[in-house]
């Protein structure tokens, strides 16, 4: 059945209501660690991958309420989610080695990708040419998927293991194992236009590409991230900034507590983006004005994954155990909470250009 036969369209665009200052909790959020969320293109669903084995698929109403709508399985956990272009169908990879995909109109879920390892990330490609699905895995490959046929289009082979993917057409950048980064032109989608080693030090968290598809950001596990452009002639834009680092005292001013950045991703409108961290924040930043707009009170818990709805006006994460101190740190009743924060402009908004 449907879930989007529901007559009230209630959308959290209308800003002029000021939203109440704490953000708000999801009802029946999944049952183990929350992988990857992603909001609907064309209205507010959000769709959200567990280590529980499920996506869940929630309806935000326009004070923040949520409903859950409808549920599908992979045979182990879901560690990617996307939505395509119209919003009518739901993509997941997970340790299954499986690609799935759920008819939102229907109600009916099918797998349509398929690896020789867990598949990390999961990406909607729409071009000119038509729409197809990207899958990244720890096979060391990606794979172009039409979900009309039963084997992938075309087959990529990484340098390493797929541990972040990010597509902003005709920009696609997939970040690996032992720091090799690959831009592709979407063009030529078999073929890297560019391969790099990544500008930071450390083992790669995320890559998100710029909504202007001529740079991406990259987080590491070392609390830095990195604003990068394609082109030669923008490099000297490029730079790097620490984040997500306390102080080991309230005293000492050593910022020697170093913690992965774990998501990083553009508003849809004003192309800020956000970063969160194992240390449980969240910070807002204008990559241009190279300033941080807002920083969230610290969450009880690592901030796993979150995204913008397509507005903007809506900002959601998951506070859940990412596995960054390891077993020891999974410690009975540990949080497991999906958040929704009401963004305000001047959290989101750029920074005029002082030149």
């Amino acid at each position: 059945m449907s879930f989007f036969s529901s007559s009230s369209s209630n959308n959290l665009v209308n800003n002029t209501a000021a939203p109440a200052e704490k953000d708000i909790e999801v009802a029946d959020p999944p049952t183990d660690s929350i992988s990857s969320v992603a909001f609907s293109p064309t209205a507010d669903y959000l769709a959200v991958g567990s280590w529980d084995n499920n996506v869940r698929i929630y309806e935000v109403g326009a004070n923040g309420q949520t409903q859950g709508k409808a549920m599908y399985s992979h045979q182990g956990p879901v560690l990617s989610v996307c939505w395509n272009k119209d919003g009518s169908k739901i993509l997941s990879g997970g340790a299954d080695n499986a690609g799935r995909m759920f008819d939102v109109t229907t109600g009916q879920a099918s797998q349509v990708a398929q690896h020789d390892a867990p598949i990390r990330v999961v990406r909607w490609i729409e071009s000119p040419q038509g729409s197809v699905l990207a899958t990244g895995s720890w096979d060391k490959t990606v794979k172009y998927w039409d979900l009309r046929q039963p084997a992938p289009v075309s087959t990529v082979q990484l340098p390493e293991r797929c541990y972040t993917m990010d597509v902003q057409y005709p920009l696609m950048v997939v970040g690996t194992a032992e720091r090799h980064i690959q831009v592709f032109n979407l063009a030529n989608p078999t073929t890297p236009f560019k391969t790099l080693v990544s500008p930071l030090k450390w083992q790669t968290r995320v890559v998100s590409c710029f909504p202007t598809a001529n740079g991406f950001a990259v987080g590491s596990i070392e609390g830095r991230v990195a604003i990068q452009y394609v082109e030669e002639k923008d490099a000297s834009n490029n730079f790097s900034f620490k984040c997500h680092r306390k102080d080991q005292s309230p005293t000492s001013k050593d910022q020697s507590l170093v913690y992965a950045v774990n998501d990083i991703g553009f508003h849809p409108v004003h192309g800020t983006f956000s970063t969160c961290g194992s240390d449980g924040t969240i910070n807002f930043w204008d990559k241009d004005a190279r300033t941080r707009l807002k920083s969230f009170e610290s969450a009880p818990g690592p901030v796993a994954c979150s995204a913008f709805n397509r507005a903007g006006t809506i900002f959601a994460y998951a506070v859940s155990y990412d596995w960054s101190k390891g077993h020891s740190g999974m410690t009975p009743g540990h949080p497991n909470k999906l958040m929704l924060h009401a963004c305000k402009d001047d959290e989101v908004k750029r920074k005029p250009s002082k030149r």
